[in-house]
């Protein structure tokens, strides 16, 4: 198992950026913000050529029992636990604190190994406070900036060292002010304009990505934790807890699954608090890098306007779409409640017919097996692919029940069909006419197709391209 190094330190100290660096990814939010972290989140990294889990840390901070801040606390004090060094930030400009010194005492009790980090030294600054920190008995701190990439070869040499390893490739570090590349995206693949395949070959051994979006205070980070079967993120009545979109690991069923937990969304005109802003961009974010999106619904509020905002945002973005009402186990008359929340959808979500809707209660876990259940087969229909030869045949059919509708006193003809590609299944379509197909033609080949190949619940996407079959002369 890859070595854990915990990233602490008080609120605004630069542990996100630093974070961000290690990783090599800008996932992390940051901003001027202090206590814009909540829960912890993880990475991989590569230090030294070793592989290493890197977890960022809400800030340290005195905080009164069953308060968000406890709460967030006790998230840190279990990364601290479960770490093999830990990288001790503190503001350099700022110089050593009566709470980094409160905090040291802290991280020195836990008997881990303590790399303590002076972050902020660029220019003459940080000067002051680096000699400050000899004070806090952590040893010599290692001199950064974070933001500008600075020192952060000492810094990898200390973790390494601290650990008892030694470097086994030359690290490389980049430019001075160059940011972390962005995350590796979902691939999003459009459709040849020649009708062939032009998306890369599907790897089943990768996770799955999910992620679990809705509404403030509908129990996602709940539902998260219980599906992880540990208190991962932070949860309680107020609404908002969750800012960061945070990605956990698991295995169900023999499958990799990359969870993500995600901040709730509201409507743009009521969001006015910078970390609201930030925490709904990266929750839109989650969306749009994820495979699987499971929009979690509270049935006394079902389906007003921001879930369907939300739900077709999820659909325009060709993700497959599960449907999960929590707080289940609240709900009286279950059998009238159930029957309204399916005519809604099938209603609402036309796009993706059949779309699976599961109930749970996040809070005791019931229904959760069956909700795994689902994103699992949702994901299998997603990624599926047809043969042309079956697609053909099921076009003949579908033309000769419902031929399609004459353009400018011409029969319109479908010549040939393909699937260009597969998340989410898009086909291309060869046709006398492409600008006289009508969008209720193409609703009832959607359909059509739906039905024939058992592909509920997933945006299908059509192309009309003009031409003869271009595989005619092979």
């Amino acid at each position: 198992m890859s070595p854990t190094i915990a990233i602490v330190g008080r609120p605004n100290v630069g542990k996100s950026t630093l974070f961000n660096r290690l990783t090599g990814r800008r996932t992390a939010l940051v901003s001027d913000m202090p206590g814009l972290t909540r829960d912890r989140r993880e990475g991989e990294g590569d230090i030294g050529g070793h592989e290493m889990r890197i977890v960022d840390t809400a800030g340290l901070e005195e905080a009164a029992a069953g308060s968000i801040a406890q709460r967030m606390r006790a998230q840190t004090d279990s990364a601290i636990g479960e770490a093999d060094v830990i990288a001790f930030v503190f503001d350099s400009r700022a110089g050593v604190t009566p709470t980094d010194k409160a905090f040291a005492r802290i991280v020195r009790a836990s008997g881990r190994p303590v790399v303590l980090v002076a972050n902020k030294c660029e220019g003459r600054a940080g000067t002051e406070g680096f000699y400050e920190a000899y004070a806090l008995g952590l040893g010599e701190p290692v001199a950064i900036s974070a933001e500008h990439g600075e020192g952060l070869n000492e810094l990898e040499t200390e973790l390494l060292s601290a650990l008892g390893m030694k470097p086994v490739t030359t690290p490389r570090r980049r430019r001075r002010g160059e940011e972390p590349p962005p995350e590796d995206e979902a691939p999003i693949v459009e459709a040849a304009d020649d009708g062939e395949e032009s998306e890369q070959p599907y790897d089943p051994g990768k996770p799955i990505r999910v992620a679990i979006v809705g509404r403030p205070n509908a129990g996602k980070s709940t539902l998260v934790n219980t599906i992880l079967g540990e208190e991962r993120m932070i949860t309680g009545p107020e609404p908002g807890l969750t800012r960061d979109s945070i990605a956990s690991d698991i295995t169900w069923q023999g499958r990799p699954i990359r969870l993500f937990d995600t901040a709730g969304l509201r409507r743009k005109v009521r969001i006015d608090e910078l970390a609201e802003k930030l925490a709904a961009s990266d929750a839109v974010r989650a969306i749009r890098f994820a495979e699987v999106v499971v929009l979690l619904i509270d049935p006394d509020r079902a389906f007003e306007q921001q879930d369907l905002t939300i739900g077709n945002m999820i659909l325009e973005e060709g993700r497959a779409l599960v449907i999960a009402i929590n707080k289940w186990d609240l709900v009286e008359d279950k059998e009238a409640v159930l029957k309204d929340l399916r005519e809604t959808v099938a209603e609402k979500f036309a796009e993706a017919a059949g779309v699976t809707v599961i109930t749970l209660s996040a809070v005791s876990g019931r229904g959760v097996d069956r909700l795994m259940k689902s994103i699992l087969d949702a994901h299998a229909i997603w990624a599926r692919r047809i043969s042309t030869a079956d697609i053909n045949r099921w076009l003949r059919v579908a033309v000769e029940r419902h031929a399609p509708p004459q353009s400018k006193g011409r029969r319109i003809r479908i010549r040939f069909m393909t699937q260009a590609s597969a998340r989410p299944p898009t086909f291309v379509a060869f046709c006398s006419q492409p600008g006289g197909i009508p969008a209720s033609y193409l609703r009832y080949l959607t359909n059509s197709i739906r039905e024939a190949f058992g592909m509920p619940g997933t945006p299908i996407r059509f192309n009309l391209r003009k031409g003869a079959n271009p595989y005619a002369d092979k």
